[in-house]
């Protein structure tokens, strides 16, 4: 049974609205968690690594160096997001070549996530206010798919990530 849009649209926008709720508090609060936001490290066919992260023009290896960037080298940081939207990339997205069962149910596509809003780095009464523009490609999880994973596995994971401030 193929993916009906309406599906899709839910689906996306329930993946996006679980990111934008959980992924700005982590970066403020709960640094420690930054790395399970993303899929496993990996590498796309031409060698180049997965995640793919740029933060404001710099080259992140990993999930983990982004992690440890933001516990060590980070100020305390405030998100404010101001809006959010996404659509599918791809609504028949395999991984190694195989295709899950859930395609009908929406769990087969990767959603690419825009947010906007505005961000403080430092203490809040005297940082200054930027604006920042983020993207997103999500992909399923399919460890949370599996049996026996429970409701704390994410049902979605950060493969590309591409952070801006805005002048």
């Amino acid at each position: 049974m193929a993916l009906s849009a309406d599906v899709a649209t839910k689906v996306s926008t329930e993946a996006a609205e679980r990111l934008v709720q959980t992924f700005y508090p982590a970066l403020q609060s709960n640094r420690a968690t930054i790395t399970s936001f993303y899929i496993p490290p990996a590498a796309m066919p031409d060698g180049k690594p997965l995640p793919a992260i740029v933060f404001n023009g710099n080259i992140i290896p990993d999930a983990a160096a982004f992690q440890n960037m933001f516990q060590q080298d980070m100020p305390p940081a405030h998100y404010e997001v101001q809006s959010y939207d996404c659509h599918v990339l791809n609504p028949n997205y395999t991984v190694d070549g195989t295709q899950s069962s859930g395609a009908a149910s929406g769990k087969n596509m990767t959603i690419l996530v825009t947010v906007s809003g505005y961000v403080k780095f430092g203490e809040p009464r005297e940082a200054a206010t930027r604006g920042f523009s983020e993207n997103f490609v999500l992909v399923p999880n399919a460890e949370a798919t599996a049996k026996g994973r429970g409701k704390q596995a994410k049902d979605w994971l950060i493969q590309s990530q591409n952070f801006r401030l805005v002048v």
